[in-house]
């Protein structure tokens, strides 16, 4: 396969600084909505980029299950690899991509511990058998094989029945709080739009990016 001559033309939307937002949370959720409305796949789906404790950047998808002024929140297990590289280095990294819609977002901000009432909120409105997958998977960790894990998913729901789990304690969210966000708007030819907010002393300051 000849991969160079695989191209697209992007032509859906501009993006300038008179259509945006000023402030890059209203402009996020116009766009997220927008994702939700054209039934884009996942639309809540978010690459989150960590520093690995190995000192390599490491990346997975999460879904992002809330946003505010506050920043933008996911769970997980705490002991997981990405738990594990927000506890010595909270800098993080997320990115939307919506390609039917030829638009991503990326955004930078320092992780933090969202309370446990939160994380309780959350981890007892998700189906028995989400509970019981956190509550059995040790995130990140080698196993023996896929039997191994389903024994163990198998014994717990059976102990358990329909009756809810309590979260484990290394089972929770995280809230990234931004510094910076990028919308990415594709345009014909390669000449992309590239709207850059910075905070600069609780201000957004606005800029264009070159392609």
């Amino acid at each position: 396969m000849k991969l160079h001559t695989i191209r697209t033309e992007y032509k859906y939307a501009e993006l300038t600084e008179n259509n945006i937002e000023k402030n890059p949370l209203k402009q996020f959720d116009y766009w997220l909505n927008d994702a939700i409305s054209a039934k884009v796949n996942e639309p809540t789906a978010m690459s989150a980029v960590t520093v690995g404790v190995d000192g390599f950047p490491d990346s997975r998808i999460v879904l992002l299950k809330d946003y505010n002024e506050n920043g933008f929140t996911f769970f997980t297990s705490y002991n997981s690899n990405k738990g594990k590289a927000i506890a010595k280095n909270p800098a993080v990294g997320l990115h939307f991509f919506w390609p039917e819609l030829e638009r991503q977002i990326r955004i930078l901000g320092f992780a933090e511990k969202t309370s446990g009432k939160i994380s309780d909120w959350y981890f007892s409105s998700r189906p028995v058998l989400s509970q019981i997958a956190a509550f059995v998977s040790d995130q990140s960790s080698k196993i023996p094989s896929r039997g191994f894990l389903q024994s163990q998913f198998e014994n717990v729901k059976t102990e358990m029945g329909s009756k809810n789990l309590k979260r484990p304690e290394n089972w929770g969210g995280y809230l990234i709080k931004p510094v910076k966000f990028e919308f990415w708007q594709g345009r014909e030819s390669r000449l992309h739009d590239r709207i850059l907010y910075e905070n600069k002393n609780g201000s957004w300051i606005i800029s264009r990016l070159a392609p």
